[in-house]
């Protein structure tokens, strides 16, 4: 029988449910099992996909285009599970589900409630999941929120029936809960027993306790958690802050053996642990020598979790290339304010790369155009990605080509050279894995090694084909387009050590123990920069 592990947050938010169930999932990995994680979202927005980045931060994208939750980002990146548009709901997706069944008919007139109706939708979704691969073992679902929010309630309820109708044998809760440190140090248990004491409340008893603590708790302190919250002694454990990535928490737990006692309680035989790619990263982590700086220019700095694939992709490639990536985060509004680009960017101790994620929008655009031009004159490492990317090309048409007012007709629908311009055929949105074609002798072939490359979309508007040949022609490279040649997915400066935009997100498949290439790359080449 498929098991499931129900991971449920309390005290407070953004304690790192996330990183624990991924961290988790790596463990149980490493024993050999095959896992599936699940995201249950409690915001009735049907997905991440309209939401600002300065309210949820950035939208993960999936290769089959679903916009969601950033901790799926982590799920890919601490796992080898899957992840599509099934691993991801939102009680939007829930009751509008429901609301659409009950429109045409299929409860045969019943009263529609939350039990048993969107209970069993949240249910049905969760077994589909675990159904969808006859070989998947465990099943991995994160409820969002906290415990006592009136928005998670159908999620646990759920999750309760679940835990109920399978048995505690194959079905288990993990709660996340904060230990807070007050005046002198003190370490207070109460946050958690309260927290405990409210899943009681509606059903579930928590088989794991993960504490979020300053340091690690000791045994009189654990022994005092386990008694005041029903939990075994040797299943309360501890999610030390970490000082340098979050990374080693799968190791943390690991030498807390918090994958055995999961793997007991689930009645599931032991079996021997593979950590050594984890092993291997974290020896490389700590083996790093020299700093590279890399600009991020920005419209949503000011969260670090609006680019949080982008920073996780150049941490990736910083370990790669042994060396530690410093991030100088740039809104790029400032830019616009500054006459001299040189005084944000190349004043000591100066970036030695640029890099110009995707955003939507007007805001800030003319301060990444003088971040452009001044990474292509003064030869610095220059990455840009979606709109980075468009953002590059309009730069070189205006600087280069002399077409003054060159532009996207996403920021200027009256230009009278539309480099960048929304297809009439393509619909709103090119989203998820697309595959390019990249041309011999460039950076993006040498990155990948081939010409073949498949990477996830998420943008609307594209290079203008109506300018193509002007642009190439004046010295622009196209170093990939789509596989049919209908689009073009990278441009490249020449004469540059490491010029290059495209048009798909690398970031969103870069792991820890395997950097994305691009970002390799140029971190490789800012570092030989910085010398």
């Amino acid at each position: 029988m498929k098991k499931f592990i129900f991971i449920s947050g309390g005290v407070c938010s953004s304690l790192g449910k996330g990183v624990t169930a991924s961290s988790l999932g790596a463990l149980l990995e490493g024993r050999g099992l095959n896992i599936r994680m699940v995201k249950c979202d409690p915001y009735i927005n049907v997905d991440a996909g309209t939401m600002s980045p300065f309210e949820h931060g950035e939208a993960y994208v999936t290769d089959d285009g679903a916009e969601t939750d950033l901790d799926l980002g982590n799920y890919t990146r601490f796992t080898k599970s899957h992840i599509s548009k099934i691993n991801s709901m939102t009680a939007g997706q829930i009751y509008k589900a429901v609301i659409e069944k009950e429109r045409s008919g299929r409860y045969q007139g019943r009263c529609v409630q939350v039990i048993p109706h969107i209970t069993n939708e949240i249910k049905s979704r969760i077994l589909a999941v675990a159904n969808e691969d006859a070989d998947t073992d465990v099943v991995i679902v994160e409820i969002g929120g906290t415990v006592g929010d009136i928005e998670s309630i159908p999620f646990l309820e759920a999750a309760r029936q679940i835990i109920h109708e399978y048995g505690r044998k194959n079905a288990i809760s993990a709660h996340l809960t904060l230990i807070p440190e007050v005046g002198g140090g003190e370490l207070k248990t109460k946050p958690t027993q309260h927290s405990v004491k409210a899943m009681q409340e509606i059903g579930i008893q928590p088989d794991v306790l993960i504490c979020r603590s300053p340091e690690m708790l000791d045994e009189e302190t654990r022994q005092k958690i386990a008694l005041f919250t029903n939990v075994d002694l040797d299943s309360v454990f501890t999610c030390r802050n970490v000082d340098t990535t979050i990374y080693e928490i799968p190791l943390m737990f690991f030498d807390q053996k918090l994958d055995q006692v999961v793997l007991k309680k689930m009645g599931v035989e032991s079996r021997h642990a593979n950590l050594e790619p984890w092993y291997s990263m974290m020896e490389r982590h700590r083996a790093r020598e020299g700093k590279v700086r890399i600009g991020i220019v920005g419209q949503y700095v000011d969260l670090h979790d609006a680019y949080k694939s982008v920073y996780e992709a150049l941490f990736h490639a910083g370990v790669e290339c042994g060396v530690e990536v410093e991030l100088v985060k740039i809104d790029s509004s400032s830019l616009e304010e500054s006459d001299n680009a040189d005084s944000l960017l190349g004043s000591a101790p100066s970036v030695n790369g640029i890099l110009i994620p995707g955003g939507f929008g007007k805001r800030g655009i003319d301060g990444m155009m003088r971040a452009v031009a001044w990474a292509r004159k003064n030869k610095i490492p220059f990455f840009g990605i979606c709109l980075g990317m468009q953002v590059m090309v309009v730069e070189w048409c205006r600087n280069v080509l002399g077409w003054a007012d060159a532009d996207s007709t996403e920021f200027n629908e009256d230009t009278k050279h539309p480099v960048i311009s929304l297809p009439e055929d393509q619909g709103t949105m090119r989203l998820g894995l697309g595959e390019s074609a990249a041309a011999a002798e460039t950076h993006v072939f040498a990155a990948y090694g081939k010409s073949q490359v498949w990477e996830r979309h998420r943008h609307c508007y594209e290079f203008s084909n109506k300018y193509r040949a002007d642009i190439s022609g004046s010295g622009l490279k196209i170093s990939a387009l789509t596989a049919d040649g209908g689009l073009v997915d990278c441009v490249e400066w020449p004469d540059h050590p490491w010029g290059v935009g495209v048009q798909f997100h690398p970031e969103f498949k870069s792991k820890p123990t395997a950097a994305a290439p691009l970002f390799r790359d140029f971190i490789v080449t800012a570092k030989g920069i910085s010398g």
